[in-house]
């Protein structure tokens, strides 16, 4: 058996929950900039992910068994959500009203992200220990022969 597949499939889960993770981080540290270096508002952001053979390749994995598996990150995109305003009228962006525009990042949400890309990370991990496992007891079995 190629153990190379399962190591490769437990890396790239790894790679995309990495990237999950660093999303949210800069979602979560942005929440209470009223603007960033280019003058604009914040606008959270979210990964996507989707299979990294495409449909083709794996109809002929049967002749290329070295086709790449597992999923990758394919966008991080803004997601289109509306700012959150605050009654600020000290503060220097405030508009005319008095009310100062935040970043429209749900803590909660965010935090269920984190928790979520962590328990699949800690999953791939697990993968890949038991894959490694299989294969040093496979090469102990074979050399006991």
């Amino acid at each position: 058996m190629d153990y190379r597949a399962a190591f490769q499939i437990s890396a790239s889960g790894m790679t995309v929950e990495k990237a999950r993770l660093d999303v949210t981080s800069m979602n979560i540290a942005n929440m209470h900039s009223t603007r960033g270096a280019d003058g604009k508002l914040f606008r959270p952001l979210r990964v996507i992910a989707q299979p990294a053979a495409t449909p083709f390749a794996s109809t002929l994995e049967a002749f290329a068994p070295a086709m790449p598996r597992g999923v990758q990150v394919s966008a991080i995109e803004e997601v289109d959500v509306a700012p959150r305003t605050v009654y600020e009228p000290g503060h220097p962006d405030a508009d005319d009203k008095g009310l100062v525009a935040y970043p429209g990042v749900d803590h909660v949400r965010e935090m269920v992200n984190v928790m979520s890309a962590v328990r699949a990370y800690e999953a791939n991990v697990v993968a890949m220990n038991a894959a490694k496992s299989m294969s040093a007891k496979a090469l102990e079995i074979g050399g006991n022969s």
